[in-house]
Order: structure tokens, then C-alpha cells, then sequence
């Protein structure tokens, strides 16, 4: 989903729209818990603050600006929420195998990969990968986010992927 239908469900929900906030869940929620992962490292915590996000969004949502980048409004969000939560709870990274095994397929299969990718990657490294791959965003708009060169940020993407790629093949082995 890009940014203008992003920033048209966000302007919908504004107005009261709840199937607009349904289907903005629908598109986001896999990017949106794959960031939120990088900071918590379990499902459960992960689970917990995408809820938490979803209803901020929704309170929030006179806040938003139209024309504003959508997708990098809702992940402020999200990184603000978790680093808050983090503050207060000072949370402890634990093994979360039991309730992977009861969310959706399609998460359970993404909590292998960030399991993976936590196991390898440095956080920021995950950011970097979770917001190219998941979110669509170019090397150039993460810098930007992130407050680094560009070509800092291409070639983390870069080292991360053979890493990933790497970490992959010893697991299917």
C-alpha cells in the first residue's frame, strides 16, 4: 500500500470511517509489527504494543496532516509507543515460543524470520531491513529517518542481507 492510499484511508478515518480503519490494519499491520518487533524481540510484547498503536492511531488521528508521509506518521507512532513502554517497563527479552504458535499463520512465519534477523542483525541493521522490505521506503528516506548518509544506510541494508542470507541457509540446514 503506498502513501496516498495510506494518507486517504487516514483522512477517511478522520471523518469516522471505521471500515477505512479496518482496512488501514489490514495493509499495515504485518510492517507495523515487524518495526515493533525490532525493539521488543517477542511476540507477546509485540502483540501487546500493536494494539496499542492501532487505538493511538485512532485517537490521535485529528493530529495527522494531510499530505504529510502517512506511513512514517504511523510508525512514529509505533516507535515512540515502544520506546515509551520500554522506558517504563525496562522489558527483558524473553522466548515467546508458546504464543507464536497461536497467532496467525502469516506472523508466526515473520516471527521466524525476525528471530533470525535478532539473532544476526544489530537493531539498527533490523530497522533498516524491516523499513526497506516491509515498508517500502528507499535508502534515502531511511536515512533521513535514522539521521545518517545514505550511502551509510545502503550498505548496512547490504551487509544485513548476506547475513540474513547466511543465518537462512544454516537454519534450512
Amino acid at each position: 500500500m503506498n502513501r496516498t492510499e495510506i494518507d486517504g484511508l487516514l483522512r477517511l478515518i478522520a471523518l469516522g470511517d471505521n471500515d477505512a480503519f479496518g482496512r488501514l490494519y489490514a495493509q499495515t499491520k504485518k510492517g507495523v509489527y515487524a518495526f515493533l518487533y525490532t525493539y521488543f524481540h517477542n511476540a507477546a510484547d509485540t502483540e501487546d504494543a500493536m494494539q496499542d498503536v492501532y487505538l493511538k492511531i485512532k485517537m490521535n488521528i485529528l493530529g495527522y496532516r494531510t499530505g504529510t508521509n502517512a506511513r512514517a506518521w504511523i510508525l512514529q507512532i509505533a516507535k515512540n509507543h515502544a520506546l515509551n513502554v520500554l522506558r517504563l517497563k525496562k522489558v527483558e527479552t524473553v522466548s515467546d515460543d508458546l504464543v507464536a504458535q497461536n497467532i496467525q499463520p502469516e506472523i508466526a512465519s515473520l516471527n521466524g524470520v525476525m528471530d533470525v534477523m535478532q539473532k544476526v542483525l544489530s537493531e539498527e541493521e533490523q530497522r533498516i531491513v524491516t523499513l526497506h522490505v516491509l515498508w517500502n521506503y528507499k535508502h534515502r528516506e531511511i536515512a533521513e529517518m535514522l539521521q545518517c548518509p545514505t550511502g551509510s544506510v545502503t550498505s548496512k541494508y547490504k551487509r544485513a542481507i548476506e547475513k540474513m542470507r547466511t543465518a537462512l541457509k544454516e537454519v534450512e540446514a
